[in-house]
């Protein structure tokens, strides 16, 4: 098989996990242009991504819940419920930023807990469950901030979680001599893993690509993080929020790859009858993913109240939405199962990216929202269309 044709087929065969990279490269290439370069700018990228992070820390948890063969419609509302009480906690309490937060993600376990329980041990439709939910939040959201409404927070190492940069060490010809460091241990991270795993598959007889191919994709992911990384050093650097949305992808991208806990997840969501029959605890597994989602959802609801600086009574609005828009969008398949947290995250770009390429051309809020739902019903579309062809 020759290189053209070898690279063909290895697109034509996971078009499921490549097509939202090109969906990606199509939308950014297509504002690059009607904007003159302006949706490619260090300014607008940095914008973009810190405003990507609350929604795709949420999409990665609910990437797992959907491959499970779930759903958590409360992820919202606990968002800004528990972003509510991080900012009384500060405000009215006087209590340090550094036991705020731990009180904060701990609050989101017991949510999550509380959600598995009602899904796994009661056996009530996690849609029914979670709907509920979602209510109770609401509900405690308004009661805890109707009487000051808005809570306005003064804690700048808080604030700096969602606004803030990374230290600059130093200045290389206009570029953030640390955030290119980073990015570059992302570069050797990366080869390191793809590296290591194509020895283990050659190492038990898997088939794998030849050398080509591989030096090929290594060479194209490779310079994709070098031009986001210079992109982003010629602003202001790695924002935290980045640097926290790149630690969830990296530890839960570990978790679900690499780990037996990943794989009985997926064995889960394939089959839950099987996976119980071959000795997995499946009410074990879903009390995990509903715990991982609730701990989301409060790091969610941190990243959020800090961007904005302060607590509201709207807080949350459509998180839920928006997250598993982009789970969707990233590849997960509704019939449960499939679904990568990697994709998770390129499907919240992909909407985050539709958002601020409509916004720099000036199209009408009601467009957009037009445009965003109809690119959801694509990729839906594209989930099944993929299904039935390898049936």
């Amino acid at each position: 098989m020759n290189f053209v044709t070898e690279v063909r087929t290895l697109v034509k065969e996971n078009i499921r996990d490549y097509g939202m990279y090109i969906a990606l490269f199509v939308i950014m290439l297509t504002f690059t242009i009607l904007t003159d370069g302006l949706f490619m700018s260090s300014r607008n990228i940095s914008n973009l991504l810190d405003a990507t992070g609350y929604i795709a820390v949420l999409a990665v948890g609910m990437t797992l819940v959907i491959v499970i063969r779930h759903i958590d419609l409360s992820v919202g509302f606990a968002a800004g419920f528990l972003g509510a009480i991080a900012a009384i906690l500060l405000t009215q309490f006087g209590v340090p930023v550094y036991f705020t937060i731990p009180i904060i993600l701990a609050l989101g376990v017991v949510i999550g807990l509380f959600n598995g329980a009602l899904v796994a041990s009661i056996g009530i439709p996690s849609f029914v469950a979670s709907l509920a939910g979602m209510l109770i939040f609401r509900g405690a959201l308004l009661q805890v901030t109707e009487k000051t409404g808005t809570i306005i927070i003064k804690d700048k190492y808080f604030n700096a979680i969602g606004n803030g940069y990374i230290p600059s060490i130093m200045e290389v010809n206009g570029l953030q001599l640390l955030s290119l460091i980073i990015g570059l241990l992302c570069i050797v991270l990366y080869m390191y893993s793809e590296i290591s795993a194509r020895r283990n598959k050659i190492k038990y007889n898997f088939e794998v690509v030849s050398k080509g191919v591989f030096a090929l994709k290594l060479v194209f992911i490779s310079a994709i993080i070098a031009y986001i990384t210079w992109i982003l050093a010629g602003y202001n650097g790695f924002s935290w929020t980045v640097i926290i949305m790149l630690a969830v992808v990296a530890g839960y991208h570990f978790l679900t790859t690499k780990t037996v806990l990943g794989r009985h997840i997926y064995a889960v969501g394939s089959n839950p009858d099987a996976a119980h029959l071959s000795g997995i605890n499946v009410k074990k597994i879903t009390y995990i993913v509903f715990c991982s989602m609730g701990f989301l959802s409060a790091l969610s609801g941190i990243l959020f109240t800090s961007r904005l600086q302060s607590a509201t009574t709207t807080a949350g609005t459509l998180f839920e939405l928006d997250a598993i828009a982009a789970a969707y969008v990233g590849g997960v398949s509704s019939a449960g199962g499939v679904g990568k947290v990697t994709g998770a995250i390129i499907g919240a770009i992909v909407m985050a990216s539709l958002s601020s390429g409509m916004n720099l051309l000036g199209v009408g809020i009601s467009y957009q929202y037009m445009i965003r739902g109809g690119v959801l019903a694509l990729a839906v579309i594209f989930d099944v269309m993929t299904r039935k062809k390898w049936k």
